[in-house]
């Protein structure tokens, strides 16, 4: 099985986004409600967050929480929430450890106020760390995220702080939620599932795409490698031609 060891240093992606899908199809197929699903999908979180610092991983995305899932049942909601806020409280002495930042994107005040509080906490706490950034995508959805960059922008022109003809690419990256964060490199999505489910739609445009057919909680370091390695095995053009780029 690969390991850590066995992925070459250079050639990186900077910054690594992932869904993490199939908790709750994970604890079905094993006969147990969705809670037990998303509470071994914590302990896969934690030893990808290990594995993505020691390999050198900038900037780690996670896609934990989006404005779709406020629609689950209540119970589900409850126990996310939960596993959130304990799962900051025990995190917080690694982050420090592994010199990790943690960071947020989306509309964080929609949390409950615990979850709230204990996250603006952590974060605090490990601002000064200069390892990799660990951003949790906590109520989000990029297209919330692009009609508040839009709205934003809009009351700018209005009120003449920022010219119609001046709109470019940058103004609007300063605008969106992943402002101090460079574009995506690469983005896995676990389960087998073949959609990008509204998630930093801007920021992939030319994002490397890995789709694995494995649940969330059974991803492991060897599937983190070999995404890894197969990034590094791929030609990014940019538009250009593979006879520009040599």
């Amino acid at each position: 099985m690969s390991k850590i060891e066995d992925i070459e240093g250079n050639n990186l992606p900077e910054h690594l986004a992932i869904i993490m899908d199939g908790n709750g199809r994970w604890a079905k197929e094993q006969g147990k409600h969705r809670v037990f699903g998303h509470e071994n999908g914590v302990k896969t979180v934690k030893s990808t967050v290990e594995h993505c610092a020691k390999v050198g991983i900038q900037y780690l995305t996670l896609y934990t929480f989006s404005t779709e899932n406020w629609n689950r049942p209540k119970l589900e909601i409850e126990t996310l929430m939960r596993l959130l806020v304990s799962s900051l409280r025990k995190e917080l002495k690694s982050f420090n450890k592994n010199n990790i930042r943690l960071n947020t994107i989306g509309n964080i005040s929609a949390l409950p106020a615990k979850a709230y509080k204990e996250l603006i906490e952590v974060m605090d706490k490990t601002k000064a760390n200069t390892g990799m950034t660990l951003t949790l995508a906590l109520s989000y959805g990029s297209r919330e995220e692009l009609q508040s960059a839009v709205k934003a922008i809009a009351v700018k022109v209005k009120n003449n702080i920022i010219s119609p003809e001046n709109i470019d690419e940058t103004i609007i990256n300063n605008h969106l939620y992943t402002h101090n964060l460079p574009d995506v490199d690469l983005l896995i999505r676990t389960s087998g599932e073949h959609r990008i489910s509204n998630f930093l739609l801007w920021q992939i445009a030319y994002a490397e795409l890995y789709f694995i057919n494995v649940f969330w909680p059974d991803f492991s370091e060897h599937h983190l490698v070999e995404a890894i390695q197969n990034y590094q095995n791929r030609e990014r053009r940019f538009g250009k031609t593979s006879e520009q780029l040599t």
